[in-house]
C-alpha cells in the first residue's frame, strides 16, 4: 500500500512540475495548474490514478494545516473584532444564497428537501483557495480580506450544521439532539481554545522553546494543533475548524512567528495535493454529456453568489469598492460542499446524476476562481472612478479599515540577536527615536524583555515567516548581530531575497566570512578585529598630528574597500600614511608663561617665536577659555597656557623666555 501511495505521489508531483510551470510563465495562479494537473491524472482524465482515497487523506492534511497558519496569523483579539462579520455577514450570505438557490430548484421540479439541501451547500465557498490567494497577494489583513475570512469561518461552522441536518432532512429522526449536543460541545471547544490560549499553551512553548532544539519545537506545534483538530473532530465538528483555533491558541504566543515558519513548508505541499486531489474529482464524461448545462449554472452561480456576498457586504456597512472585491473573491462553491454533497448523495436526498453535475460546477468554479478574483480588481478600481451615490462610497467602518492597515511598521531597523551588540544598536536607536524591532532565538530573552516593554518576537530570523512578522518588506535597515556565520548567511540571503532594498549591516568575527557576506548581499561588514584595528591606528595617527578629518577619510575607505589595505600587508602605503610618518621629527607641548618671565607683557609679533625659533603658536588657555584667532598683535598674560609646535630641541631653547626670572 506504501508503494502505491509512493507512485501516486511521484506522479501527480511529476506531473504537476510542467504544468504550474507552464502556468507561472503565462502569469496563471499555480493552483489552476494543480487543479488542471488532478483532471488529467485523475479516473476521469488519463486515468494514471485509481484510487484517490490516499490523496484525498493527504488533501484533508493540507486544509486542516492551511487553516492552522491562518489561525497562527490572526489572534483571538482579531477574531473578537470580526464577530459582527462572522455572525451578521455570515449569517446573511448564508441565508439569501440558499433561499434564492432553494427557489430556483423548487421551480425546476426538485423536492423541497433537496432544493434546500441544494441551496445551503452552494452557499459555501472554498476556504482553501480563497485564503490561499489572498496571502499571495498580501491581502489577508485588508478590509475585504478580513471580511471575507470573517464569511468563511462562519460557512466553515455552517458546513457542520448542513451535515447534521442531511440525516434530518432526509427523514431520518434523532437529528435534533445531535444538533443541541453540537451546540453544547462548541462551547466547550471555545472554552479550552480561551484556557489554552491564556495559560497552558504559552507555558509549555517556554519550556519547550528554553531547550533550543528546532525538532522538539516542531513536534510540539504540530502535536498542538492534531490534538486541537482531534478534540474538535470528536466534538463532531470539523478538522479543519479545530485547526484554525488550534492556531489561534498559539497566535497570541511570542512563538507564532516562529511555529508559522516551520509549518508553512508542510502547509504548502499538502495543499497543492488538495488542488490536485479536487481536479480529480471533476468527471470529464459528465463534463462532455452535459457541457451546456455546466457551464450555464457554473456562470449562474459564480454571478449569483458574486451579487449575494457584495449585497451582504453593503447590508453590513461597507462600501461599492469592498463590496466588490469580497463579491468576486467568494463567488466560488467550496471543498466543504463537496463534502457536504457527498453526505447528502449517501443519504438518498439528491440523485447520482445530480450530484455528478454538481461536482463538476463546483471544481469548474473552482479553476475560476483566481480569474474572477482579478475581474474584481478590476471592477472595484473602475467603481473608484466613477461618481457614485454617497449611499454607495460611505465607509461606516472605517475604523476597522484603518486597523487592517496598522499591523506593520515602517522604514524601521531589525535587530537580530539582543546580545551586548545588539543592545548597544537599541540603545542608540532609542536615542535617535529611530523606530525598531528585535528578533531573538532566546526565549528567555524574550519573556524578560517583552515584560519590559520592548519590541522583540521570538524566532529564527533566517525563516521567512518571521522576517515578515518583523515588517522585514517596509523595514529600512537590519543589523545581523550573530556570530555564527552559517546562521548570518542564511539571515542576510532571506532579508535580501524578501528586500530587494533594505540596508543589511552584518557582522562577523571571521576575517573569511567578509567577502561571502558582501557576495550574498551585505551591504556593510563588521569586522570585530579590523574595527579595533582601526579604531588603534586612529588613536596612533591622532598622536602623530595627523589630521582629524584625514583620518577619518581614511577610516571610512578603509570600510569601503572591505578593509582590504589591512588584510592584505602587500599594497603599498597610501600618502596620507606616509604623511602621518613624516611628522615623527616634531612634537607638540604646551607651556606656561610665568608672571615674571621675559614673555610676560610681550606680543606675539615682538617675540617673533616662527622666525627666531621655527615654533608656531596653535593657540593660548587664558583662564580656562581657549584663544584660537591668534595675531602678531596678540599680548602675553601672566599665566598664559601656550600650545606650540616644534621640534623638541626647539622647545628646550625657548624655554628660558618663558621661566620666571625670580
Amino acid at each position: 500500500m506504501a508503494s502505491h501511495l509512493l507512485t501516486d505521489l511521484l506522479i501527480i508531483f511529476g506531473l504537476s512540475i510542467p504544468v504550474v510551470f507552464t502556468f507561472s510563465r503565462l502569469k496563471i495562479a499555480p493552483l489552476v495548474g494543480f487543479l488542471l494537473a488532478g483532471i488529467l491524472a485523475g479516473p476521469f482524465g488519463f486515468r494514471l490514478i485509481q484510487e484517490i482515497g490516499n490523496i484525498e487523506l493527504l488533501a484533508e492534511i493540507g486544509v486542516v494545516l492551511l487553516l492552522f497558519t491562518i489561525g497562527l496569523e490572526f489572534s483571538l483579539r482579531e477574531l473578537l473584532k470580526l464577530r459582527k462579520i462572522v455572525l451578521l455577514g455570515g449569517g446573511l450570505q448564508v441565508f439569501i444564497t440558499s433561499v434564492i438557490v432553494a427557489i430556483v430548484f423548487e421551480w425546476l421540479g426538485y423536492s423541497p428537501e433537496a432544493a434546500v439541501f441544494m441551496g445551503l451547500i452552494v452557499s459555501l465557498s472554498s476556504t482553501a483557495i480563497v485564503l490561499k490567494l489572498l496571502q499571495e497577494k498580501g491581502e489577508i489583513y485588508s478590509s475585504h480580506g478580513r471580511i471575507a475570512l470573517g464569511i468563511l469561518i462562519f460557512q466553515d461552522i455552517a458546513a457542520v450544521l448542513i451535515i447534521i441536518l442531511a440525516p434530518l432532512l432526509a427523514g431520518e429522526t434523532g437529528a435534533g439532539n445531535v444538533l443541541f449536543e453540537l451546540v453544547f460541545r462548541g462551547i466547550g471547544l471555545v472554552l479550552l481554545t480561551l484556557i489554552s490560549a491564556r495559560y497552558v499553551v504559552p507555558f509549555l512553548l517556554y519550556q519547550v522553546a528554553k531547550t533550543r532544539n528546532s525538532e522538539l519545537f516542531l513536534l510540539s506545534i504540530v502535536v498542538i494543533g492534531l490534538s486541537v483538530a482531534w478534540i474538535s473532530s470528536m466534538a463532531g465538528l470539523s478538522l479543519a475548524l479545530g485547526a484554525f483555533l488550534a492556531g489561534l491558541i498559539i497566535s497570541d504566543s511570542e512563538y507564532a512567528a516562529q511555529a508559522l515558519g516551520n509549518v508553512i513548508p508542510f502547509r504548502d505541499m499538502f495543499m497543492s495535493i488538495f488542488f490536485i486531489s479536487t481536479g480529480m474529482l471533476l468527471n470529464l464524461d459528465v463534463v462532455r454529456t452535459h457541457l451546456l448545462l455546466i457551464i450555464s449554472a457554473t456562470v449562474l452561480v459564480l454571478f449569483l453568489k458574486t451579487f449575494v456576498n457584495a449585497l451582504t457586504t453593503f447590508l453590513i456597512g461597507f462600501p461599492l469598492h469592498t463590496m466588490l472585491l469580497v463579491g468576486f473573491s467568494l463567488a466560488q462553491i467550496g471543498e466543504f460542499s463537496l463534502i457536504t454533497a457527498n453526505v447528502g448523495f449517501e443519504s438518498g436526498i439528491l440523485s447520482r446524476e445530480i450530484y455528478q453535475e454538481f461536482l463538476a460546477v463546483t471544481v469548474l468554479s473552482m479553476v475560476l476562481t483566481p480569474f474572477f478574483m482579478e475581474l474584481g480588481y478590476y471592477s472595484a478600481d473602475f467603481s473608484q472612478r466613477l461618481h457614485l451615490p454617497k449611499m454607495l462610497v460611505y465607509d461606516r467602518y472605517r475604523d476597522f479599515r484603518d486597523e487592517g492597515q496598522e499591523k506593520g511598521r515602517e522604514n524601521h531597523v531589525i535587530v537580530v540577536g539582543f546580545g551586548v551588540n545588539g543592545r548597544n544598536v537599541v540603545i542608540a536607536a532609542q536615542k535617535a527615536s529611530v523606530p525598531y524591532l528585535i528578533i531573538e532565538i532566546n526565549p528567555e530573552t524574550v519573556r524578560h524583555e517583552k515584560l519590559k516593554g520592548e519590541p522583540i518576537i521570538y524566532g529564527d530570523a533566517a525563516q521567512k515567516s518571521v522576517l515578515e512578522h518583523a515588517g522585514i518588506r517596509a523595514a529600512k535597515s537590519v543589523v545581523v548581530t550573530a556570530g555564527d556565520p552559517v546562521s548570518a548567511r542564511r539571515i542576510i540571503e532571506a532579508a535580501r531575497r524578501l528586500n530587494p532594498n533594505v540596508h543589511i549591516i552584518a557582522r562577523t568575527h571571521f576575517l573569511n566570512e567578509i567577502d561571502g557576506f558582501y557576495a550574498i548581499g551585505a551591504d556593510e561588514v563588521i569586522s570585530d578585529e579590523f574595527e579595533s584595528s582601526i579604531e588603534l591606528f586612529s588613536r596612533v595617527l591622532n598622536r602623530y598630528l595627523v589630521p582629524e578629518n584625514e583620518i577619518e577619510t581614511m577610516s571610512t575607505q578603509l570600510r569601503a574597500d572591505h578593509y582590504q589595505m589591512l588584510r592584505n600587508p602587500e599594497i603599498r602605503r597610501k600618502s596620507i600614511c606616509e604623511l602621518a610618518l613624516d611628522f615623527s621629527d616634531v612634537d607638540i607641548r604646551s607651556i606656561r608663561a610665568g608672571k615674571h618671565s621675559e614673555a610676560a607683557g610681550r606680543t606675539l609679533g615682538n617675540l617673533d617665536l616662527r622666525n627666531k625659533y621655527g615654533v608656531s603658536v596653535l593657540a593660548i588657555s587664558r583662564n580656562h577659555r581657549l584663544m584660537y584667532d591668534l595675531g602678531a598683535e596678540t599680548e602675553l598674560n601672566p599665566d598664559d597656557i601656550l600650545l606650540l609646535i616644534s621640534p623638541p630641541e626647539k622647545l628646550e631653547e625657548i624655554r628660558e623666555l618663558f621661566e620666571d626670572k625670580i
